[in-house]
């Protein structure tokens, strides 16, 4: 069968004609890898398709999310780009849940959607001193993305420079607005980019999180944005700013903020908090890397990282993964708001742990977390 049959199949036929596709790449690397073990016996080769060396193909579960538990077609020019069988992330199969706990008002956000033909956007916002800006960010950041990356190619840059405009932003929107609340309100942010299906950059600011789970552990990929860190704090200090512990002994910038870095908080910005993001650049590997969970803090402070990776891969699909997640917070004493959102990966049900169970009750509780 010619290679332009077999394009034509993978676009029409389906997960029948996708077997096809794959089957047939593997016949031809077989050829190769005896073509070159005949000409150097004592070198072991590996092919795309022979993932560990050992002169086996790889079987169809080796790329997870072919074996029936998220059926997605194979996108070809980005399979062609790396290498290697890349599944499309289809934004109806990610799943998300937000719960209010027992504040009166639900500050958490979140967004996600296709910016362009090859990028993915996932973001979450935990806003505090009321929702004014955690709202801006869920409207605006897309705009400034997409603004951002008509000029530059590298996404890190293009995050790290929607974070400062945003934030610039809302401080002239404030500044224009005759509520003096505006001056205190502020946000985390943690925005994830997913680009070709492989390429994921992370930014975030705050205590929100992400976190993937690959070969079933937790990858962390978010740091913690709090006085507790030495050149957090150092930072604060160098602009004026002071640190003081409320009666948890939990650390708060000028005694009013759990965060160092933040959008919004401009009566804080010239103390040293920032809208700077950290960002963090990672590749695919579809075969161990089951999904991405973006989390806020109502479930970040109940919840350990490995828990929450747990807790996903016992269920069905990732819309129930996100809603056992955030009860499961508030079933462990969370008090704060709780959002999450689950993006399945090429392993999605590959690495489940049956020794998991759900616990009902946890003694410690978030209540006095904002002073």
């Amino acid at each position: 069968m010619s290679t332009a049959a077999l394009i034509n199949l993978v676009r029409t036929g389906g997960h029948q004609a996708r077997r096809a596709l794959l089957t047939s790449r593997i016949l031809q690397d077989d050829k190769c890898l005896a073509v070159v073990c005949q000409s150097s016996t004592s070198e072991r080769r590996t092919s795309r398709f022979d993932l560990d060396g050992s002169g086996r193909p790889a079987t169809w579960d080796s790329f997870g999310i072919w074996d029936n538990r998220i059926d997605e077609p194979i996108l070809l020019p980005p399979s062609i780009k790396y290498g290697k069988p890349i599944p499309k992330i289809s934004l109806s199969n990610v799943g998300c849940a937000s719960h209010i706990g027992k504040r009166k008002e639900n500050e958490d956000r979140f967004d996600y959607a296709q910016l362009t033909d090859d990028l993915l956007y996932f973001a979450v916002y935990d806003g505090h001193g009321g929702v004014a800006v955690a709202d801006f960010c869920n409207k605006y950041m897309q705009k400034y993305i997409r603004e951002f990356l008509a000029e530059e190619k590298n996404m890190e840059l293009v995050l790290m420079r929607a974070f400062l405009e945003i934030d610039k932003a809302y401080q002239r929107h404030a500044e224009l607005s005759a509520n003096a609340t505006l001056l205190t309100a502020g946000t985390t942010a943690t925005v994830a980019l997913l680009r070709d299906g492989i390429e994921l950059v992370v930014a975030s600011v705050g205590d929100s999180r992400a976190l993937l789970c690959r070969k079933g552990k937790a990858m962390k990929l978010t740091i913690d944005h709090t006085p507790e860190r030495k050149d957090e704090k150092e930072r604060i200090k160098k602009c004026g700013g002071f640190v003081a512990w409320n009666s948890l002994g939990q650390p708060h910038v000028n005694g009013r903020l759990a965060m160092t870095r933040s959008i919004g908080d401009l009566d804080l910005k010239n103390y040293g908090v920032i809208a700077e993001p950290e960002t963090k650049r990672i590749q695919l590997h579809h075969a161990s890397d089951s999904f991405l969970v973006l989390t806020t803090d109502g479930i970040n402070f109940m919840v350990n990282s490995q828990e929450i990776c747990d807790f996903v891969n016992q269920c069905h699909d990732p819309s129930e993964a996100a809603h056992v997640v955030t009860e499961q917070a508030i079933q462990y004493g969370t008090e704060d708001n709780s959002t999450a959102i689950v993006v399945p990966f090429g392993a999605w049900g590959k690495y489940k742990n049956s020794e998991v169970s759900f616990s009902f009750s946890r003694s410690f509780a978030s209540s006095g977390r904002w002073a």
